[in-house]
């Protein structure tokens, strides 16, 4: 968003730019720091007038707003010129950090319509765009989960949980994220964020799932574009508020205008309070209805903000979550009265997310070994526990000790030889133990009863590339590269098969899409030079491919740049 606006003040007349750089941080604006530099000079204009611009951008976490302002010109009146100065720049700060993402406008409980506000100013098409460049600043900054089978859970689970909520469009991308903190998040054009330390907390898919129908509530909600809107519908009588807090302040002194500019701000942000609340509100409200229609327990929500607050009630700092979803009493309270609504019944857990469970807290575990030693005394205290027998298998095999791992996923898998995520982890712990001619066969059996299902065909190729069956390896994973052209994981995997089977060319082209799913264009550009440069001239179908994509990258990048 860019504001430009003229205010009229004796003395002052603009001669030369000054840029003004601030820094904030959700959920708390940090102390401001800033600079002056010449920009450059203008001619005297006819009237004495300031030009002020506020001017938008973002740059990877950081968020950043630019105000121009007018230097003040020689005054008979040295001091109502350093006074007008300072309260101009005042303004031009004070109007940044109004408009803050961490001050952002929230929506009110009303659901947008067709030919909304929201839709006039941010387009679901604008936020598919959105959503992709988030994406790639999150590739780019954040540890993200390379498990093939927790990567496939969270993806088929929030796939299923979509079906019964209010989205019109599925959700575009799920990314899995490598912290034990607790947090989730949805961001513009259906991309859905999930830290492993959610499944971690989260004591069963109730719980999980209650966060998770929240998120997908924001999405199918459009809060993103309604905050858009009604920030643009408030900045207009703060910046009058504003204006007017100036005018005091030259007229009435300092304190006055301090005292006026405050008011204001206080109003604006007390506004965006009600906002963010009646947001949260209604997320929570559509979040337990999807959880009912989906067959979940609808108390799960209230389960999992009461396990919240205890675990952080003494902690100098929340989980994620709760900063970005402030938990409130009353919010608790909500949450368990609206489920008292529903008949009540018992629910049960899913083995699947069990299991997944069982894999956060082998990966978090500060050893392989000590994981087996909590996952013994697991099976011990409940010799029955699938779950507790599928914890020790897997920290059997990261602890290398596979003459025992293996055995115990022999009986798991023969206990339920069509639960796929039994399936998969049979087929890790076979590889792991160099049983490569069974793990491939086991694989090669599953693929032709689930085609190109994405957590046995990369276990597939690892099983290959184990076996140096580099060129089926890489056969396996462009395919998957084709059905999921936006998993850095696929990419990363096939660069590495590629150099093995010596197909050079397929090696930059795989590095350029990991590099460009990171935003990193100029490499990802490299990199398909590289490989031009090693394409014969006869063909003219590569050639053309690769000048396109390019082409491609190259409009990327600008876009990135403006």
């Amino acid at each position: 968003m860019i504001a430009v606006f003229e205010l009229l003040v004796p003395g002052i007349r603009p001669s030369s730019m000054i840029k003004g750089e601030i820094g904030a941080a959700a959920p708390a604006v940090q102390p401001i720091r800033h600079f002056l530099t010449p920009l450059h000079s203008k001619a005297t204009a006819p009237t004495d007038s300031i030009l002020v611009k506020i001017a938008d951008g973002q740059v990877a976490e950081s968020s950043y707003r630019y105000a121009a302002i007018a230097a003040p010109a020689p005054s008979t009146d040295p001091g109502l010129t350093h006074r007008a100065r300072a309260w101009i720049l005042a303004f031009a700060l004070s109007l940044t950090l109004s408009s803050s993402p961490a001050l952002e406008a929230n929506p009110v409980d009303d659901l947008p319509t067709l030919g909304d506000g929201s839709s006039r100013i941010v387009s679901p098409a604008m936020e598919k765009q959105i959503g992709r460049q988030f994406l790639k600043q999150i590739n780019a900054v954040l540890p993200t989960i390379d498990d093939p089978i927790l990567k496939y859970y969270v993806e088929t689970h929030i796939a299923d949980l979509a079906q019964y909520s209010q989205l019109s469009e599925k959700v575009l991308e799920v990314v899995l994220i490598d912290s034990p903190a607790v947090n989730a998040f949805a961001a513009p054009g259906g991309v859905v964020g999930v830290n492993l330390g959610l499944i971690l907390t989260a004591e069963d898919v109730h719980e999980y799932s209650s966060v998770m129908a929240h998120e997908l509530a924001h999405l199918s909600q459009r809060h993103f574009a309604r905050g858009i809107e009604e920030q643009r519908e408030a900045m207009l009588p703060t910046m009058a508020s504003m204006i007017a807090a100036i005018a005091i302040g030259m007229a009435a002194g300092g304190d006055a205008g301090i005292a006026a500019m405050s008011a204001s701000q206080a109003a604006a942000q007390s506004s965006q309070l009600r906002y963010s609340r009646s947001r949260e509100t209604e997320a929570d409200r559509i979040g337990m209805n999807t959880l009912v229609a989906a067959g979940l327990d609808p108390d799960g929500m209230a389960r999992m903000f009461d396990r919240m607050g205890r675990a952080y009630r003494y902690s100098s700092r929340p989980p994620e979550f709760l900063l970005t979803h402030p938990l409130t009493e009353r919010r608790v309270a909500d949450a368990k009265t609206n489920a008292l609504k529903y008949p009540a019944r018992q629910y049960e857990d899913s083995p699947d997310y069990t299991l997944a469970r069982m894999r956060a807290m082998v990966h978090y575990s500060d050893s392989p070994e000590v994981a087996v030693k909590h996952f013994r005394k697991e099976v011990e205290d409940n010799p029955n526990s699938a779950a507790a027998q599928y914890g020790l298998a897997l920290a059997l095999s990261r602890a290398g000790e596979h003459e025992e791992a293996v055995p115990l996923a022999d009986a798991l898998f023969a206990s339920a030889p069509d639960r796929l995520l039994f399936i998969a982890a049979y087929a890790e712990f076979l590889t792991a133990a160099g049983e490569l001619d069974q793990a491939l066969t086991l694989l090669e059996r599953q693929l032709l009863l689930n085609p190109d299902n994405p957590p046995l065909a990369m276990l597939y190729a690892d099983a290959l590339l184990q076996n140096e069956e580099y060129d089926i390896a890489e056969e396996v994973l462009s395919r998957q590269s084709k059905i999921r052209p936006n998993d850095i994981d696929v990419w990363y995997e096939l660069a590495e098969v590629a150099g093995k089977a010596g197909d050079i060319v397929a090696v930059h082209r795989a590095r350029a899409e990991f590099f460009a799913l990171h935003g990193a264009y100029t490499r990802a550009i490299q990199h398909l030079e590289y490989a031009r440069r090693l394409v014969s001239q006869d063909n003219a179908q590569l050639h053309a491919m690769l000048n396109q994509r390019i082409n491609d990258l190259r409009t990327e990048l600008r876009i990135a740049r403006s």
